[in-house]
């Protein structure tokens, strides 16, 4: 029975009288307006490739920016939220920029932060939608709606690095290239580099942006839109009088290049595709494409698919319970695995320890051995020089006393002779008494 209404055809009543619900479009428009809006800008280039003065001449206002030098050791996102209103409608408008993009040697990587910035947005987003009380209504979504990609004016060909860049890009933002500070170029030398352009990224198969050319209202212009990819921009914040008007233009010696005329840059066509007629598909393409791309890969990463119309309808719950159970078995693999790992860690680790103990033994064992002999060597020489010192001392006083004896020896001699020599002066005196006895 269901099945049969549900095949049964759609059929078509003509209403006897107005009933009001035609009034449901400005009800949402007033919804709408009464939100606001928001939208989210990614200025990807090298510095000082005018990437501020860019969004400024758009804008048609001065954001606060700071400064970035040549010296950023590696690619830094800087975003800015402002709120702007254009007579009773309110754009919540945050800009991205690129500090340092392109300025490091080894440019292997300076796309890698820019990747990891939008997968961060989606995965902000995909996390309040799967809260159980969620509130996307009143969500601040900070989500790339559009990534204007600065080309630099050399004239020749895009660089490796725009290539890959892009390349890794196309899949997750919607892409708009543009050629800064096209006033450096004649006109034949640009459209020269435009061909160029394109043609490198349709062989590397970049996929751009493309604007919608269903709409009747918009599509002509929308496909005149496409052929002037990548648009040729100058940017500038400083009014010139031409004639007897003031205009947005860059003066040179030569003249001015007016920003806003189509015969000098494309800065009119870009306004016109981004702000004015295409700003509500930028955000459509960023939530139904790009974003539904990243939920599908991570949802199918988390365990769930979707059912063919002849297989079964699946429980959420039983389909949770399973991969609750997968989980905690592969924690528990994952568990044993670790515990498995620290015990064979720790059993090469004693072991280590043993031989590092034994090998410490042995150096021990060897020192003291050696220590021992070191000893017994010490020891006899000690022997030895008291042994010596023994014998010099026994030789010292043998000398000295014999040295005693001679010194002695020496001091009774002189004492003789002087007694014998007054024995012998005495002699003629006794001899001559003597004699005069006789005499007598």
């Amino acid at each position: 029975m269901m099945a049969a209404d549900e095949n049964e055809e759609m059929r078509s009543l003509e209403l006897s009288g107005q009933v009001g619900f035609n009034s449901l479009p400005h009800q949402v428009v007033r919804k709408l307006v009464a939100q606001g809006f928001c939208f989210n800008i990614l200025c990807v280039g090298e510095t000082g490739i005018g990437k501020s003065t860019l969004i400024n001449t758009l804008f048609n206002t001065t954001f606060e920016n700071e400064e970035a030098d040549h010296y950023e050791q590696q690619v830094k996102l800087r975003s800015q939220t402002y709120e702007l209103q254009e007579h009773t409608v309110k754009l919540k408008l945050t800009i991205v920029h690129t500090a340092g993009f392109g300025d490091q040697i080894n440019t292997e990587e300076s796309c890698n932060p820019i990747l990891n910035y939008i997968e961060a947005q989606f995965e902000k987003y995909l996390e309040e939608e799967l809260k159980i009380k969620r509130s996307l209504f009143n969500y601040d979504d900070t989500r790339i709606h559009v990534c204007l990609y600065f080309i630099a004016p050399t004239g020749h060909t895009l660089k490796s690095l725009d290539l890959v860049t892009m390349k890794k890009l196309d899949s997750k933002v919607n892409i708009i290239p543009v050629i800064a500070k096209a006033d450096i170029m004649s006109k034949s030398d640009l459209g020269n580099l435009k061909k160029k352009i394109m043609n490198e990224l349709q062989s590397y198969g970049v996929q751009l942006y493309q604007f919608p050319t269903e709409d009747e209202e918009v599509g002509e212009m929308n496909a005149s839109l496409n052929a002037r990819l990548p648009f040729a921009v100058v940017g500038s914040t400083e009014d010139v009088k031409i004639g007897n008007r003031m205009v947005k233009a860059r003066s040179y010696p030569w003249g001015s290049v007016q920003v806003e005329n189509e015969e000098h840059c494309d800065f009119v066509h870009l306004r016109e595709m981004l702000l004015r007629v295409n700003m509500d598909d930028l955000r459509e393409q960023t939530h139904f494409r790009h974003y539904e791309l990243y939920r599908r890969c991570k949802l199918e990463e988390m365990g769930f698919k979707d059912t063919d119309p002849d297989s079964q309808s699946f429980s959420l719950q039983e389909m949770y319970e399973a991969k609750r159970k997968e989980f905690l078995k592969e924690l528990q693999h994952r568990e044993e695995s670790m515990r498995q790992m620290f015990v064979n860690k720790v059993k090469e680790t004693e072991a280590e320890l043993k031989e590092k103990e034994k090998e410490l033994h042995e150096r021990f064992e060897q020192l003291k051995r050696m220590h021992q002999e070191e000893k017994k060597n010490l020891e006899e020489k000690r022997r030895e020089l008291e042994e010596e010192m023994n014998a010099f001392n026994r030789r010292r006083v043998a000398a000295e006393t014999l040295m005693g004896q001679a010194l002695q020896g020496c001091s009774h001699q002189p004492l003789k002779k002087e007694k014998d020599k007054k024995n012998f002066f005495s002699l003629p005196s006794a001899c001559s008494l003597t004699s005069g006895r006789n005499l007598n």
